[in-house]
């Protein structure tokens, strides 16, 4: 059986942090008027998205990335931590959809809340959001209540010296295919340019 590492390895989950707050508002602002509904619950405008990542509070919460060949944000996983419960909010760019970013982005979540003795992993979403219904489904969590709005959890077990240590490992990795990334971004530019930087 493929363990987190395994399966993370083939799309790496990278963390984010402050730095990202520009690259987040252009991956939320990117997604169709629809998609962006379905992902925050309402319309939101360009200024109320950009006070979103403004709020989000990177001591507390965790952010992950997935980014393409280009290091654009692809996915994103927002894991809002509170005492024993998280919640995930989550949103991947049409045309990146069904290659495995969001069940990758999914598990990299969980596995991060369950290494900080979350015991309670939440995600409350628009039933009409059939990717999320079928993710939270895939992934057995418990639809407590399906009306105009759901609310799906997950009772997480205890951390392990196992999962403690497949978390550092995926971190690893997500950097090391980061830098990759921006190296083959950066002597591509360079032979446009002729070689200059």
């Amino acid at each position: 059986m493929a363990t987190l590492t395994d399966r993370l390895a083939s799309i790496a989950v990278q963390r984010l942090d402050e730095g990202w707050r520009v690259p987040l508002v252009s991956h939320f602002l990117s997604l169709p008027p629809g998609d962006r509904s379905l992902r925050f619950g309402i319309a939101l405008a360009p200024s109320f998205i950009a006070s979103y990542v403004e709020r989000i509070n990177f001591a507390r919460d965790t952010v992950f990335g997935v980014h393409d060949d280009n290091l654009a944000l692809v996915g994103v996983a927002h894991v809002a931590i509170e005492g024993h419960s998280a919640e995930l909010g989550l949103s991947v760019l049409p045309e990146h959809r069904r290659r495995g970013v969001g069940r990758a982005l999914f598990e990299r979540a969980v596995a991060h809340a369950r290494n900080r003795r979350v015991l309670r992993f939440c995600v409350d979403f628009l039933s009409a959001n059939a990717p999320i219904l079928r993710m939270v489904q895939k992934f057995g969590m418990k639809i407590v209540s399906l009306g105009i709005e759901a609310h799906a959890e997950l009772e997480l077990p205890e951390p392990s010296a196992a999962s403690v240590a497949e978390e550092r490992v995926a971190d690893t990795l997500a950097r090391c295919d980061r830098a990759w990334k921006a190296l083959i971004a950066r002597w591509a530019r360079r032979r446009v340019t002729g070689g200059n930087p």
